[in-house]
């Protein structure tokens, strides 16, 4: 989520999410459930998924699991260089941890990431910071923790474990516990720092690894450069999704989505039909989405979550529930939220 555009990921790489979500009791036909990712296609491994039908997964498997929540540092573990592909295998053939940074970020959208990422120095040290701010609110800490798990395998797996990690900080709470991150990579974490990120040893990361090859480094990266241009995506169904979960919000009318995506009313109409959908269904599925989640995991008032959802009052919200769930968003909660 780096641009407006909905990026597109290999089908592989869903595949570890609905993994991780089976070990945990969730079965496949739930997470998939309104995400548009076929049981074939994720079977044979085969095909590309947008980030928006990979958000809508996430968001079935937190709401999978209410009460014990679905933890994003565990899902990132499940991550490794293979997962990713040509990405991978280039961040493998690196000259050095600074180098595999260097074309990692270069070529972001072909990993998993959401965060925006950089490469910083501190003193004697090296690392990477991730912001979490372009995401979703109600997605933001997951995936946070996602990306900086996923992260500190990578480097493991580049390094054959062998670089000295100086710290892993976040800049708040997490679920996380100081003892996974210590057993991953001997230091404690540090939590309300200054930014989320993964510090190691500065002359570390600038060793140079046994074996490095120029010429496949090389073609791995040009590899990257053209599945750069097959995974970009511009379809306007996943551009609006972003911005009614981002900085518009789910109350923008057509006329505001129109104008910030630059165009007519009438053009924005017509491209979504194209595409086999309206504005109105958009907003009332990612208002369905979002509203059965904050009534599972939040204690917020229903009035609240109304609010939150772009409605101007709680009726209209109400009435939309009875209409997604068959009763009302009291009865909902009451009921324990499957």
């Amino acid at each position: 989520m780096q641009t407006t555009d909905d990026k597109l990921h290999p089908v592989a790489i869903t595949q570890v999410m609905v993994n991780f979500a089976q070990r945990n009791g969730i079965d496949r036909q739930t997470c998939l459930l309104g995400t548009g990712i076929t049981e074939d296609a994720l079977s044979k491994g085969e095909g590309l998924v947008s980030r928006t039908q990979e958000m809508r997964l996430i968001e079935n498997l937190m709401l999978a699991l209410p009460e014990v929540g679905a933890s994003g540092f565990d899902l990132g573990l499940q991550y490794n260089l293979a997962t990713f592909g040509v990405w991978g295998f280039a961040l493998r053939t690196c000259r050095t941890l600074r180098d595999a940074a260097s074309l990692g970020l270069r070529y972001l959208p072909l990993s998993t990431a959401y965060c925006q990422i950089t490469m910083c120095d501190e003193d004697d040290a090296f690392g990477v910071v991730f912001d979490p701010d372009p995401i979703p609110a109600h997605l933001r800490q997951f995936l946070l923790e996602r990306d900086m798990a996923t992260a500190l395998n990578l480097i493991r797996e580049i390094t054959f474990q062998g670089v000295e990690f100086k710290a892993v900080e976040f800049t708040g709470d997490t679920d996380v516990t100081a003892d996974t991150v210590a057993s991953l990579c001997g230091v404690a974490p540090r939590f309300h720092a200054s930014a989320n990120r993964i510090l190691v040893n500065r002359a570390g990361a600038s060793q140079a690894f046994p074996g490095f090859d120029a010429a496949l480094t090389g073609m791995l990266e040009q590899q990257c450069r053209q599945r750069m241009e097959t995974v970009e995506n511009s379809g306007v169904a996943g551009r609006v999704r972003q911005k009614l979960l981002g900085d518009l919000g789910l109350g923008a009318s057509l006329n505001d989505m129109a104008s910030a995506l630059a165009l007519s009313s009438r053009s924005l109409r017509r491209r979504l039909e194209q595409e086999g959908t309206s504005y109105r269904d958009l907003v009332d599925d990612e208002r369905k989405q979002l509203g059965l989640q904050l009534l599972s995991s939040t204690s917020m008032k229903i009035e609240e979550v109304a609010a939150h959802l772009g409605y101007t009052d709680a009726g209209g919200f109400v009435r939309a529930f009875r209409r997604w769930q068959g009763c009302s968003p009291s009865e909902y909660r009451s009921e324990g939220a499957p």
